[in-house]
């Protein structure tokens, strides 16, 4: 395989650019053909809504306790109609313990959308896909780009840290997308559309097998001999402490739980079964509060409670 030597580049609008650029692309190709997942939504089965449907799924949450879930998702509601057709609840029941179940409702909003404006089709416009309830900049690029095969900057966590330490030599990038990340993401994507969607996914692929966030795999690496990161030394990461993924005793556990006691049962909960899930009553309220203001979960009547119809 051929080596490919990161240097910096003369304009401070990209950064530094990989030098020669097919060379970059056939590498990165070419380890992605070789190692990439056999993944349910990569297939030429999946529907744009299974590639919708797995976007939402992963964000923040592992492949392998999304797998079951997406299988789940679709068997239930294999097409957009089918979902919308039911209670936004049924959506946060189904999505279990994926976590973050704010995009349950999304996903749901965004099925009734497409339900009602756009004949039950996901639309295959990024500014469309734009449009929908639930959907940014990174799932409408990305859903554009792995379900239509479109050009697109798909610019998720781990094509970001790839990026980082192959291009500016970096061992984390900023913790938001900043807008030389995008102009550099931009100046490598590949002119040919097909080959363009197959490098986005490459890229996020070779991201999240090897060039991890905590033990990259640098020796198994396609960009080692040139990556602007290991030439450097592998300095440390010298920006602002990076957000922790505490979960232990916080509002999101309690949260998890009285969610779990609501999808447990297909009516209505009374207070005393939500107060037994969490001692601190103080905080189990301020997280039962926060379920309500989410839309999350329904007040009947007074200490009364079910999922949102």
């Amino acid at each position: 395989m051929a080596a490919i030597t990161v240097t910096p580049a003369p304009s401070a609008a990209t950064d530094r650019l990989p030098v020669p650029l097919p060379v970059l692309h056939s590498t990165v190709l070419g380890w992605y053909e070789a190692n990439a997942r056999e993944l349910p939504w990569r297939t030429p089965e999946a529907s744009p809504w299974a590639v919708m449907v797995s976007e939402f799924m992963l964000q923040q949450t592992p492949v392998k306790r999304v797998l079951p879930a997406y299988a789940a998702w679709l068997e239930r509601w294999p097409t957009p109609a089918d979902l919308a057709a039911e209670a936004p609840g049924e959506a946060v029941r189904m999505w279990g313990r994926l976590g973050y179940p704010r995009r349950a409702l999304r996903l749901h909003a965004a099925a009734v959308a497409i339900t009602e404006e756009h004949g039950g089709l996901v639309p295959d416009d990024h500014a469309t896909l734009l449009s929908l309830p639930g959907v940014g900049e990174y799932t409408a690029a990305a859903v554009a780009s792995f379900a239509f095969r479109q050009r697109h900057v798909v610019l998720d966590t781990n094509v970001r840290r790839v990026f980082a330490r192959a291009v500016t030599g970096v061992e984390y990038p900023a913790q938001a997308t900043t807008a030389a990340e995008r102009r550099t993401a931009t100046a490598l994507l590949p002119d040919d559309t097909a080959t363009a969607a197959t490098w986005a996914v490459a890229v996020m692929e070779l991201g999240a097998l090897v060039c991890t966030a905590r033990s990259p795999e640098c020796g198994g690496c396609p960009l080692f001999a040139g990556c602007a990161w290991q030439r450097a030394g592998r300095p440390p990461y010298e920006g602002p402490a990076r957000r922790g993924q505490s979960y232990e005793g916080t509002d999101r556990q309690v949260r998890g739980k009285l969610l779990a006691v609501l999808r447990a049962e297909h009516g209505t909960v009374e207070q005393a079964r939500l107060d037994a899930v969490w001692p601190d009553a103080v905080q189990r309220a301020r997280a039962l509060d926060g379920l309500v203001a989410d839309g999350l979960v329904e007040p009947v009547e007074q200490g009364v409670y079910r999922l949102p119809q």
